[in-house]
């Protein structure tokens, strides 16, 4: 059996943030429709604003190139500020390398601190 997006517990994070609990209701529905997992301001498994959890091991995906430096093979540390994130490789000093995923993981979070700060 399918499990149940709307029958599943409420985190007490998500019950103290009804703008938060809108958004990660909205985007876990888009997502089931064709919504890219890795476009969401969101943290579908985490069930909180993307840049409150992005530095989590979690996010590091080798294969896509999100939070990750190629030409070290290791995982870029996150920053994250009240405006912005910034990915940082440890191994050759590289802020923020210049990858698709890269650019895509900064400008979610981007948009996830805008969201939390709107409300």
């Amino acid at each position: 059996m399918r499990r149940r997006a709307h029958l599943r517990l409420v985190t007490s994070c998500e019950a103290e943030d009804t703008t938060l609990t809108a958004v990660l209701s909205a985007e876990d529905l888009a997502e089931e429709l064709g919504l890219d997992p890795h476009a969401r301001v969101t943290c579908g498994l985490h069930r909180c604003w993307l840049h409150q959890c992005v530095a989590s091991p979690d996010h590091v995906i080798p294969v896509t190139g999100h939070r990750w430096c190629r030409p070290c093979s290791r995982p870029l540390e996150v920053f994250v500020d009240e405006t912005t994130a910034r990915l940082f490789c440890p191994r050759c000093g590289t802020g923020t390398p210049d990858t698709a995923a890269n650019r895509q993981v900064v400008r979610a979070c981007r948009t996830s601190i805008a969201a939390m700060y709107a409300q």
